[in-house]
């Protein structure tokens, strides 16, 4: 009788059953999560400490071995602990107090990383990402006993900040910015200027693609949102298959940002490495030099921007089989995506609808282009963090005037922005499907019970590359590095300091580089192939390309890239012992 139905439907269905069936058969086993973080003393006996640049008092402190959040008391403990998260301190005569905030999370073993299985099985199987998105969704929702969907897991989700930026930036912003360049015919009268003078081909097409990505490092998705707006036009008038395009703007997203890091990463990241007791690890200019000297073990993302500037050579040995045979189609019969792909970008944005009477103008393209990759790389010198709701606003609004000083009616420049606004809305909605899955991912707990498997008695050499492992199992199935991070490198950075003094690591400080190299290296790699990563998705939609077949062809460049990597990585912990 099965097999009569679809088998999408059928892990649909069964995933759902499973998610039910943990909700009511399932204990969650609560963890211990400590953060320790430096703390002022004060003369009047005031606690204080900084976030960023603000100075924060701290009240309500208890004793360590008071705590109910304590790992003893869990265990002891039945049902949900009393509380959330405490401050605590940790006293000693061998040295000064140290004060953490503690926190009580849960999993369910092997079963929190349901949401995350389901919604990656149904993408490999039905090649359709919402779908398969809602089902994890479903499946993690009623895992967690949140039966109502819309009131308890999708508006709280969908009202959160992160889901209004990307309502702001990837349906309005980007959507509006796409749809006033289609219909002023800027963007292909800039591919079709650039071809003339600049580009001879799909190689100096793809090279073309691969240096604005180096030139637009700032951050993953502003990186990849900017070169896939700016690259695509110049690839397709050249021949270059959607899946080449996309994967080598895919690589200049968070690869490059976490090694070229003059942006948000370093801050980011140097939060959550602290290590009580390790003195070149005790202030943020510290840690934020261990992010920057450690970038010499990051070989992943080395081996990958190499990889990718192979392919815009054309120099395809380590490319696959998936991206040589897109790059022969292209070649050969002129098609950019494959017979039966689904591509993201809507049709609306393939099309050019140039009213009559306007002449398009490659400066419709430049200037706004050079004002968005301008706003965003001169808000982060001045402001720390690029601003790109600014650039592509400004952008936005820049391009739209033009075209009303051109002469282009108020009607069909609002008629292009709504096409540019229903070319993007499905992707929008996707992105806020991959956030809420990531979220409930997390509350089951797959990253917390993924470290846990690691244990503290692995020898030296194997704990590398066992936290790169568990790092791309959680960053694939949550879609997000910097989610990952949070969970695995307050876990794996002890652990790994742990095992260098305990089995006598000659340079400890070496070997917990390489160890952060992983951890980091491999929170790139599991967000970049991930089917539900903002990255990869954003990648699809400013490309063009079928988000599964993005993902396809770029998992076997990326998976040679870190097989390469992994080798030096237990080579380089040899040789630090």
């Amino acid at each position: 009788m099965l097999a009569k139905f679809k088998p999408g439907f059928v892990v649909f269905f069964a995933c759902v059953t499973l998610g039910i069936y943990a909700h009511f058969a399932l204990t969650p086993t609560w963890v211990e999560k400590k953060t320790s973080l430096t703390v002022t003393e004060h003369i009047d006996g005031r606690l204080t400490y900084r976030e960023g640049n603000k100075e924060t008092e701290l009240t309500g402190v208890v004793s360590y071995l008071e705590s109910p959040l304590r790992q003893e008391a869990l265990d002891a403990a039945q049902g949900e602990p009393p509380v959330e998260q405490q401050w605590v301190v940790e006293r000693s005569d061998q040295g000064p107090a140290i004060y953490s905030v503690i926190r009580a999370e849960s999993h369910f073993g092997l079963w929190s990383l349901l949401p995350a299985f389901t919604a990656i099985c149904l993408c490999l199987i039905t090649k359709e990402p919402l779908t398969a998105l809602l089902g994890g969704v479903v499946a993690g929702a009623f895992m967690l006993g949140r039966f109502d969907l819309t009131g308890d897991v999708l508006i709280p989700s969908f009202a959160t900040d992160s889901a209004a930026g990307i309502l702001l930036l990837y349906l309005w912003l980007l959507g509006g910015l796409l749809g006033v360049w289609s219909r002023t015919g800027a963007a292909r009268a800039f591919a079709t200027h650039t071809a003339k003078r600049l580009v001879r081909g799909p190689r100096s097409a793809k090279l073309a693609t691969w240096m604005l990505g180096v030139a637009v490092f700032q951050g993953g998705t502003v990186s990849i949102a900017l070169t896939g707006v700016a690259a695509k036009p110049l690839a397709d008038a050249n021949g270059v298959s959607h899946e080449e395009t996309s994967y080598i703007v895919d690589v200049m997203g968070a690869p490059l940002a976490s090694l070229l890091a003059f942006n948000a990463w370093p801050l980011f990241v140097q939060s959550l490495i602290f290590i009580p007791g390790v003195a070149f690890l005790s202030t943020e200019v510290d840690r934020v030099g261990f992010y920057f000297s450690s970038l010499a073990f990051s070989f992943y993302t080395i081996f990958a921007i190499l990889g990718a500037f192979l392919v815009s050579l054309d120099y395809m040995k380590f490319a696959g089989s998936g991206l040589q045979q897109a790059r022969q189609r292209a070649l050969a019969t002129g098609q950019l995506d494959a017979p039966d792909s689904n591509p993201m970008s809507a049709e609306e944005l393939q099309e050019t609808r140039v009213p009559s009477g306007y002449e398009p103008r490659v400066y419709e393209f430049v200037l706004p282009l050079g004002l968005l990759i301008g706003v965003a790389v001169g808000s982060y010198a001045i402001l720390g963090s690029p601003n790109v709701y600014w650039a592509f606003g400004i952008a936005f609004v820049f391009s739209a005037g033009i075209a009303l000083l051109k002469g282009m009616s108020l009607a069909d420049l609002v008629d292009g922005i709504g096409d540019g606004l229903k070319g993007v809305v499905l992707a929008s909605v996707i992105l806020l499907l991959a956030v809420t899955v990531g979220g409930i991912s997390t509350e089951t707990g797959g990253g917390i019970y993924l470290i846990e498997l690691l244990g503290e008695q692995i020898p030296y050499y194997i704990l590398p590359v066992c936290l790169l492992l568990v790092t791309i199992a959680a960053s694939f199935s949550t879609g997000s590095s910097w989610g990952t991070y949070a969970i695995i490198l307050p876990l794996a950075m002890p652990l790994a300091w742990a095992v260098s003094q305990t089995q006598g690591i000659a340079t400890p400080e070496l070997y917990l580089s390489i160890c952060f190299s992983c951890v980091l290296n491999g929170g790139v790699f599991g967000d970049q192939c991930s089917p539900i990563s903002d990255t990869t998705i954003l990648a699809a939609t400013t490309t063009g390309c079928d988000l599964m077949d993005h993902v396809k062809t770029q998992i076997v460049p990326a998976g040679y890239a870190l097989s390469a990597a992994a080798v030096l990585w237990t080579l380089a912990a040899f040789a630090v012992a």
